[in-house]
């Protein structure tokens, strides 16, 4: 035991929303009775990404006696947890064991008036969100990826037809979420049969965070995923395209 900064939660403040279990790469925070918990001391590697994912500010850095961080642990967990067996949750007790394939389709329209005319979303899978979404799903076998920036659908107004038809859609936004994409993603490119990546990202500086996240994801994966890759201007138009 030795006296190091590890994660503590607050049961008084948790509304067991669950994000902290996703922000937390490690799997040292589990949900129990409804309320988010450390299950593993020395799975908690002190850095603290957990911490902005929390919308109640549940959690806080204490100083306390607690076992060291075991890296090669969480990494043969991590390994264990990527493989679920047949008919298993893809991520036992956190959101993404509600992750689910959809099938595009025609929407229901808003109501009488000018928004009446619906547009057919062309989403494929439930979550979107980078940090919500499992690390292996039948839906991203032999799929074209698009990782999207969280203000691009609102500025292109064709954003469905044109980037996400017949794509897995992934999205983020790096100023606010404040994490490291490229590990996860790196862990997606390497379990999943991934054909192609698409970049949709914001003209504005704190979006370049997205593009270095992809060439580290890539780069980290050991694969060759070909890369396209969108620059939206706030006005929608497209600014650049890279292949």
């Amino acid at each position: 035991m030795i006296k190091r900064r590890i994660i503590s939660i607050d049961p008084e403040k948790c509304n067991g929303c669950g994000l902290c279990l996703n922000a937390c790469h490690e799997g040292a925070i589990g949900l129990k009775d409804g309320k988010a918990v450390l299950l593993r001391d020395d799975y908690c590697d002190g850095l603290g990404d957990c911490l902005p994912a929390c919308p109640a500010g549940a959690l806080t850095f204490a100083e306390r006696e607690a076992p060291a961080y075991d890296a090669a642990a969480v990494k043969a967990a991590q390994a264990a947890k990527a493989k679920p067996g047949p008919g298993s949750p893809i991520c036992p007790g956190s959101l993404g064991s509600q992750a689910a394939e959809l099938k595009p389709g025609r929407a229901p329209a808003f109501g009488p008036g000018p928004l009446a005319p619906a547009v057919g979303s062309a989403l494929r899978q439930w979550p979107v969100q980078i940090r919500l979404v499992p690390l292996q799903a039948p839906y991203f076998n032999g799929a074209d990826l698009l990782l999207a920036a969280d203000c691009a659908a609102y500025a292109h107004g064709n954003f469905h037809a044109a980037f996400m038809k017949n794509k897995i859609t992934l999205i983020g936004c790096p100023k606010l979420d404040g994490v490291d994409y490229s590990e996860k993603l790196a862990e997606i490119l390497q379990l999943n049969d991934i054909r192609s990546l698409t970049l949709a990202r914001m003209s504005v500086p704190c979006c370049a965070g997205l593009a270095r996240a992809v060439e580290q994801a890539i780069e980290k994966s050991g694969k060759a995923v070909p890369l396209r890759a969108a620059i939206i201007a706030p006005d929608g138009q497209i600014t650049s395209i890279t292949m």
